[in-house]
């Protein structure tokens, strides 16, 4: 073979050959501190995306708060800025308000899944918001009402937060105003450390996971029970960016996204248990609300999130379209 017909040959092999299909890559942000338990698990998810997508799909991390301030998040994937931002519908609930249904709820993503609240929620992101609801993670981990200091019960056991210096925030301020009868401090997650450490708060609410990661177990030494309310962690993707990506792509990042619902509800829901047991080794104290007490305290946790969901859903062009069909398909 002449040199001059091989190399006529090696350029007709290129011109004919199929290139390769470029791997479609999404960004995204985190909330959260990446040694966060919560962003730990958002992360997981993203590693089996590139596994599983390698070749097709796959999901740059670009950083969390740090990159992007975690309430500026949801707008920059709206914007297009990034592609996807996994954080708790809270922070958006001026725009979705629809999320208290999440908060109250009583049950887990596997069976909001199954019975389509998971798709009701997509659908109102898509309508509201221009975003795609990739799904509901780390489900399941409720909340207590966490101390420095000894609680105090009046007469009939019920709470007294008078004189506490309660850290609030969006989830939750609804029910420590509107029941608690609480004075609020609204806080960061990445300011509470310093404000306790400086008694700028005594007492906050948090998940029955992460207090550990976040350090604020160096001052808190009281868990109230019961515990209420649910996280409303989810991920959210600008809607353009998910269209644009092929079948394929979409199916690989739905898939992986149900099956992280699934393992995230039940490892954090076994690990919440745990930590509870270490906090309580390492010297945490509980104080149990008892009877009525007990039951007006969680009556009042889900009624006064639904109140705030209806008050805000009627300021909205859909108005309460979806409301009494939010509250059927997340409760038992």
């Amino acid at each position: 073979m002449t040199k001059r017909f091989a190399g006529l040959l090696l350029a007709a092999t290129a011109l004919t050959a199929t290139p390769a299909a470029a791997q479609e890559v999404l960004t995204a942000v985190h909330a959260f501190p990446a040694s966060l338990i919560y962003t730990q698990s958002f992360l997981s998810f993203v590693d089996r995306v590139n596994e599983r997508g390698d070749g097709v799909v796959r999901i740059d991390v670009r950083g969390g708060p740090e990159a992007i301030g975690m309430f500026q998040q949801v707008d920059a994937v709206r914007a297009g800025v990034v592609d996807m931002a996994y954080q708790p519908g809270s922070f958006y609930a001026g725009a979705f308000p629809e999320r208290d249904a999440l908060v109250a709820s009583n049950l887990t993503a596997i069976e909001t899944r199954q019975n389509g609240g998971i798709d009701l929620i997509n659908q109102i992101h898509q309508e509201k918001m221009g975003l795609y609801y990739l799904g509901w993670f780390d489900s399941g981990v409720t909340y207590n009402l966490w101390t420095v200091n000894e609680p105090a019960l009046d007469a009939d056991g019920n709470l007294d937060v008078s004189g506490i210096r309660l850290r609030g925030n969006s989830v939750y301020n609804a029910f420590f105003t509107n029941y608690l009868g609480a004075q609020v401090i609204d806080l960061p997650t990445t300011d509470v450390y310093s404000a306790l450490e400086r008694g700028v708060v005594d007492a906050t609410g948090w998940t029955q996971i992460g207090l550990m990661d976040l350090r604020w177990d160096e001052f808190l030494n009281y868990r109230i029970e019961p515990n209420f309310f649910s996280t409303d962690l989810g991920v959210i993707v600008n809607l353009d960016s998910w269209n644009a990506l092929s079948p394929e792509a979409q199916a690989i990042v739905q898939d992986v996204a149900i099956e992280h619902e699934i393992s995230s509800a039940k490892t954090l829901m076994a690990q919440s248990a745990d930590e509870l047991a270490q906090l309580e080794a390492n010297g945490m104290q509980v104080i149990t609300l008892e009877g009525a007490a007990a039951e007006n305290f969680l009556a009042a946790a889900r009624q006064t999130s639904w109140d705030r969901m209806r008050e805000q859903m009627e300021q909205h062009p859909m108005g309460l379209t979806h409301y009494d069909r939010l509250i059927e398909l997340f409760n038992e």
